[in-house]
């Protein structure tokens, strides 16, 4: 009985204990069920809301083109080509879900299924198993969350998926998803992974290619084609598998995709236009606008240059650089290696020499009477006819050269490392020029950059000479003094005397004794003459008579800073640096009847299909000069060229050119900037360390610019400029631009602005009987200085 009641008790005090465990496990699963409430609504609180991805702006490269659409570069770290989702292939979108979320459209942004295997697999095997992350998910994580793996974000990332489905339907989710992840190689999106991996379109990938691309996501840097094939090649048939086990492609798909060779390979952003200098002006000013954020806001520019007449740009100044570089001789080879190494490390060597996109390191072997041979880095021994050598004068320095070789011995040495080029099915010696050079083309009517070269070899060097090299121009600045000259009531018959003259000027240490190129004086000139023949002395006279400070208000009105502008006479020798834009940019007023505008490069920007910038709506012209001054300044540089020191652009047979030919003391620079109503063209040659070019600017700078305007006139008829109201043409006397008397026989006109032409007539050639007329004591054409 004893032990019957200790049973009773010990059972009753067993119930109690389980009665309090109980009570105290409740009390323990309801205070977590309500922290863990607690923290879901604390949680949910702070989370973003996903209304902003129903406007998400996608990271999208910064995209340059021509004027004529052609893609020029493009620019940002991420390659991504924004794509609707009713223009995704259903196939992929089915490889897509086959992979990453075969219940997608079943659950409500959390698979569950798919968790709670999850969940099992870690808390028996202590580690992450099979993803639970659904699509959803993973756009909730790529948009919001960062990639840090904690239970916090986890939380975060599904509280945010069951808001995303709430908000966004099932299309755009994956419109978002498939524009937003990451396939490697800097790829960000499906359309982006197509193109970087088989340099395709979307709509245009084989299943075996769909497969691929579908199963990056999972480690896009370590199983793609590209740095892991037999990885790759291993999840694409994983994911064909899947395909077919739900049904999604049939058995002789699947066997055909998954026999299928890997096809990929890296495809770079690819232009349609190779204009590097175009490019990095553009991104330059873009940057300037908008900030670091230019390179992921999807914009698009369009440049005002135009690539058919781009490349017209970069062969003129190419070939005129390499045919300046001729003229000049042969600078000798640009190494020598030992013969008697073999020819796969003599190859190997051949690798290390700088290399451009047509010259090619060659190691001489062998030299005959007619020819040479040469070993290339690819171990293949080509032969060089003489007349690919031929050219090759040896240059002695100072513009003096050697005899004309008659053999390769006169030229080369065996062992010599030495630049070819292969033209027209021959090899040739070539080395790249060290000259330098920029032209830059502008439409006068708004200051669109049409064509811009900045130099020889953009890879080589980046400087953008059209743009940023400041640069003495010489006799090419000298039509803005003349045309200073004629707004301070000189004229185009004015006479100035073309003497030597002595100066002690302030902004110079030494007395100053300026010359002509040609040691000679020419008296009493007319100014006309004066441009025409470039005379030194008559501009120097010219901007004394005017008056260094009137001529800089009116140099100001083109556009020359006053604080660049030499205040000494020096200026009218143009001692003023400037870059060839600045130049072309300051012909352009005469070229637009007077009318000053700005260059540009950026006409519009668009965004997402939307204009947001257009030039025309900031378009602001100035007058500068007068009209009749530019139709003036016009006429006499177009007689610069028909009888002047630009005598060579007549081979162009165009009677509305019009131009100047500019060359520096020492010949360290040369100039030729020439127009039309269509274009203004400048071109510079020199070296960058400002030695003799040893040529004038007729010989060095205009033979580019005639190679340029010759390929983009190509086609269009001479369009003579019109005449200005407020002008009147008489006949003078050329020796003293006074009035010609009737019936003189070498009479000849000149165009004056009214109330500027002569008024009396020249000495001694009156008829008698004939009324004299005194002139106004100040009329400019009276002085001679």
């Amino acid at each position: 009985m004893i032990w019957l009641l200790r049973l009773s008790g010990i059972i009753i005090m067993m119930k109690n204990i389980f009665r309090i465990l109980f009570q105290a496990l409740l009390s323990a699963s309801i205070a977590g069920c309500c922290a863990v409430l607690v923290v879901v609504l604390y949680t949910n609180a702070k989370l973003p809301s996903v209304k902003i991805l129903e406007e998400i702006q996608l990271q999208v490269p910064l995209k340059i083109f021509t004027s004529d659409n052609q893609l020029i570069a493009e620019y940002g770290e991420k390659r991504r080509i924004p794509i609707n989702f009713n223009d995704v292939p259903e196939l992929l979108i089915l490889a897509i879900l086959a992979t990453e979320d075969r219940r997608f459209y079943e659950h409500n942004g959390v698979d569950i299924r798919g968790l709670g295997r999850a969940t099992f697999h870690m808390l028996t095997h202590g580690n992450k198993g099979q993803g639970a992350s659904t699509i959803t998910m993973q756009v909730a994580r790529n948009f919001f969350l960062s990639r840090k793996k904690t239970f916090s974000r986890k939380l975060n990332e599904i509280l945010l998926a069951i808001k995303i489905e709430k908000e966004l339907s099932k299309e755009k989710i994956l419109e978002l998803y498939l524009n937003k992840i990451y396939f490697g190689k800097r790829a960000y999106g499906v359309a982006a992974a197509a193109d970087v991996y088989y340099g395709q379109a979307i709509n245009q990938l084989t299943l075996a290619q769909i497969a691929m691309i579908a199963g990056l996501p999972q480690a896009p840097s370590a199983i793609n084609p590209l740095n892991n094939p037999k990885a790759a090649l291993k999840r694409r048939n994983h994911v064909l598998s899947r395909m077919l086990h739900y049904g999604f492609i049939d058995e002789k798909a699947y066997q055909v995709a998954f026999n299928s060779p890997l096809s990929a390979k890296y495809h770079g952003r690819k232009a349609d236009f190779y204009a590097p200098y175009i490019a990095e002006m553009a991104r330059q000013t873009l940057l300037k606008q908008y900030g670091k954020e230019v390179y992921t806001m999807g914009l698009e520019a369009f440049t005002t240059v135009d690539s058919k007449i781009q490349y017209l740009a970069q062969h003129a100044l190419k070939s005129g650089l390499e045919e300046y570089d001729k003229r000049h001789g042969y600078r000798g080879p640009v190494g020598q290696l030992d013969l008697n190494l073999p020819y796969s490390q003599l190859s190997n060597t051949l690798l290390t020499f700088k290399k451009s996109s047509q010259l090619v390191p060659s190691l001489i072997l062998e030299l005959n009477d007619h020819s040479a041979k040469a070993l290339l880095s690819n171990e293949h021994i080509i032969e060089i006819p003489f007349s690919g050598l031929k050219w090759a004068k040896k240059a002695l320095g100072h513009n003096r050269f050697s005899q004309s070789p008659k053999q390769p011995a006169d030229i080369l040495s065996l062992g010599d490392v030495v630049y070819l080029k292969r033209e027209s099915q021959q090899w040739k010696l070539a080395q790249e020029p060290e000259i330098e050079g920029a032209l830059v083309a502008l439409d006068p009517s708004n200051g669109a950059i049409k064509a811009l070269v900045g130099g020889y070899n953009f890879n080589h060097s980046a400087f953008n000479r059209a743009t940023q090299a400041k640069r003495q121009s010489g006799s090419n600045f000298k039509p803005f003094i003349y045309s200073a000259a004629l707004e301070h009531g000189f004229t185009a018959a004015s006479i100035i005397n073309d003497a030597p003259v002595v100066y002690k000027d302030d902004s110079l240490e030494t007395v100053w004794r300026p010359q002509n190129d040609n040691r000679q004086f020419n008296g009493p000139t007319r100014l006309r003459i004066g441009l025409t023949k470039s005379r030194n002395l008559v501009s120097i006279r010219l901007l004394q008579a005017v008056g260094i400070h009137n001529a800089i208000e009116v140099l100001e009105r083109f556009g020359f800073a006053e604080e660049a502008l030499p205040n000494g006479l020096s200026l009218a020798l143009g001692t003023l640096a400037l870059p060839p834009l600045d130049i072309a940019s300051g012909y352009a007023v005469f070229a637009n009847g007077g009318i000053k505008v700005e260059p540009h490069l950026v006409n519009k920007i668009i965004q997402d299909g939307e204009v947001i910038y257009n030039y025309e709506d900031n378009f602001k012209p100035e007058r500068a000069i007068s009209p009749q001054n530019a139709y003036i300044m016009t006429s006499m540089l177009q007689d610069a060229i028909q009888s002047g020191t630009g005598r060579r652009a007549k081979s162009l047979h165009r009677s509305d050119l019009a131009g100047k030919t500019g060359t520096t003391n020492n010949k360290l620079d040369a100039w030729y900037t020439g127009y039309n109503q269509d274009l203004v063209v400048s071109t510079w040659v020199g070296f960058d360390d400002s030695r003799s070019t040893y040529e004038y600017g007729s010989q060095a700078a205009l033979p580019i610019w005639i190679r340029f305007m010759q390929g983009a006139l190509a086609g269009s008829q001479p369009r003579p400029v019109a005449q200005p109201p407020g002008l009147v043409t008489v006949r003078i006397d050329p020796e003293t631009g006074l009035l010609a008397h009737p019936g003189q026989t070498n009479a000849m006109f000149e165009i004056f602005a009214i109330n500027t032409e002569p008024t009396r007539f020249a000495p001694n050639r009156a008829p008698k009987g004939s009324l004299t007329i005194t002139p106004d004591s100040n009329n400019a054409e009276e002085s001679l200085f």
